[in-house]
């Protein structure tokens, strides 16, 4: 289904009470007859938003576009950037006598990432109930300077106990940064536009790996001064980042309503854009009903399930990486300018994806496309010995491919950005997706047993049956879009006088499921 098609249904309600898509529990009759319902609709919205559609020339389309990338999209990727290099340093660290300076044995080096996600998964739902109720902008900042002071005390820490309470912390300030843009996203942008956007800041984390890289190879190069190599790299990132948490204070804007950057004009030109998401912009009214439809729609539970079964394998392989690398004959300096390597293999496979998806229209099946690749190189990672420097090169390359997995879960975010309406629903969606992500993400580092080093067979085989499990729940969610979409087309051709041609309940705040026109993509 593609973009443009869905962005042609329009957004009311069936009379049929049989139906299972009906409104009459959120609109009254002379709503329907009379416009939007201002009782649903979020007062800041209501100023802004005309009753019905003001058509935008695509001239005009692009300059608003423009305008919101040059400013919203700009921090946003910066900021994604940041986080992913932040939480990269450990990484980073572990080839600079980080574990042996601190007097790690054992799991406690797994622990450490372990315990990031572990924070996440308990503060998780939390946040995403406040995103939902505060200025986003200023509590990005907030949590950006947070992290910053968090990040630089890393520099202070001499041992295991130290070290694990402030990698909880960064992960409590850090949980925030990935659904506050995916509520921006929604926000801000066109479905049509939003899998482009997502796949900009996901990306972010092959640039940092790129970036990261350059920047721990001369890190790595002090030797001597009053600073470890893995000191001065904490205090610098840490410093930076705070820096940048001030920026963000000041010129990232909380929604559309409220950018003092744009003219009247513009905001409500802005609004209009993405009326036709029929996601609804924003709402601070929570809503029982959207709570408990979340948790009932299979959609929400297999974006959860993507998202776990791709970072376990994610975080197992991004704290490992270059323990991993290593591991295959490889010195210090070479392992971490051969982590550039990785991260332009991640930004190739996330751009390309996305230019697959939107050139063909089936976001699913080029998700499961990506994922053979990582399948096949996992079986040669945990078959093929590390006997001569041809089998070097090749357990390195790979290495590198097993990667291609990373389509699945930065278009499935996509995915979840336009095919959940509702805030409350959309917010306890997002949440429902970063406890399993948090959760894949804290099981991820324990599948690579000290015991199994350097091979860790043990390790890919989890991520081997991950994949296998993958396959299933994306082929699975495809065919339950399929069979969906047909059984609203089949309620409005039954009950054509309810289409809401011009679009008037977009800001009604209704569910996917609650609206009979909204058409899901796939």
């Amino acid at each position: 289904m593609t973009a443009d098609q869905a962005e042609t249904q329009s957004n009311h309600s069936a009379k049929n009470p049989k139906d299972s898509y009906h409104l009459e529990e959120v609109l009254s009759n002379d709503d329907k007859k009379s416009g939007m319902n201002y009782d649903r609709v979020d007062p800041e919205v209501a100023k802004y938003a005309s009753e019905k559609v003001i058509p935008i020339d695509d001239e005009t389309n692009k300059r608003l576009k423009r305008l919101i990338d040059r400013r919203v999209l700009v921090i946003i990727v910066f900021t994604y950037f940041l986080q992913a290099l932040d939480k990269g340093t450990l990484a980073f660290s572990s080839i600079m006598n980080l574990p042996k300076d601190a007097g790690l044995v054992g799991q406690q080096y797994a622990w450490l990432t372990t315990c990031i996600y572990i924070a996440i998964l308990i503060v998780e739902y939390p946040l995403n109930w406040i995103i939902q109720r505060v200025p986003i902008g200023k509590f990005l900042s907030f949590n950006i300077i947070c992290w910053s002071i968090v990040l630089a005390m890393h520099a202070l820490c001499k041992n295991f106990v130290s070290l694990l309470v402030v990698r909880t912390l960064l992960g409590i300030f850090e949980a925030s940064c990935q659904p506050i843009f995916i509520a921006l996203s929604s926000m801000w942008y066109r479905r049509d536009e939003q899998a482009q956007i997502v796949t900009y800041w996901y990306v972010m984390n092959g640039f940092q790996q790129i970036v990261g890289g350059l920047l721990a190879y001369a890190f790595t190069n002090i030797t001597s001064g009053p600073l470890k190599s893995w000191q001065a790299l904490f205090l610098t990132y840490g410093s930076f980042s705070f820096i940048w948490g001030v920026i963000v204070l000041f010129i990232m804007p909380d929604s559309p309503m409220r950018a003092k950057c744009y003219t009247e004009e513009d905001k409500k030109l802005m609004i209009e854009r993405v009326r036709s998401n029929q996601t609804g912009l924003q709402n601070r009214t929570f809503r029982k009903e959207q709570f408990f439809e979340a948790f009932r729609d299979p959609q929400v539970w297999a974006y959860g399930l993507i998202s776990f079964l791709t970072t376990v394998p994610t975080s197992g392989l991004g704290a490992f990486a270059n323990i991993i690398i290593t591991g295959f004959g490889f010195t210090v300096l070479q392992t971490q300018l051969l982590a550039m390597v990785l991260g332009s293999y991640i930004m190739i496979v996330c751009l390309s994806s996305m230019y697959l998806a939107k050139r063909y229209n089936q976001t699913l099946l080029i998700m499961t496309a990506y994922c053979v690749p990582s399948i096949v190189c996992t079986v040669v990672l945990m078959t093929v010995q590390n006997t001569s420097m041809s089998t070097k090169v090749g357990l390195l390359l790979s290495y590198y491919l097993v990667l291609s997995f990373w389509a699945a879960s930065t278009l499935c975010m996509s995915l979840l950005t336009r095919n959940v309406g509702g805030q409350t629903k959309k917010a306890t969606a997002t949440a429902i997706n970063f406890i399993l992500w948090a959760t894949g993400n804290a099981i991820g580092p324990q599948v690579f047993q000290a015991v199994d080093a350097p091979r860790y067979i043990r390790g890919f085989g989890a991520h081997l049956a991950c994949y296998g499990v993958l396959f299933g729940v994306m082929l699975g969610l495809r065919f339950y879009f399929i069979h969906q979409n047909a059984k609203k087309a089949k309620v409005l051709q039954a009950q054509e006088e309810q289409k809401d041609v011009e679009l008037t309940h977009s800001f009604d705040d209704l569910t996917d499921m609650q609206n009979p026109n909204f058409v899901y993509i796939y």
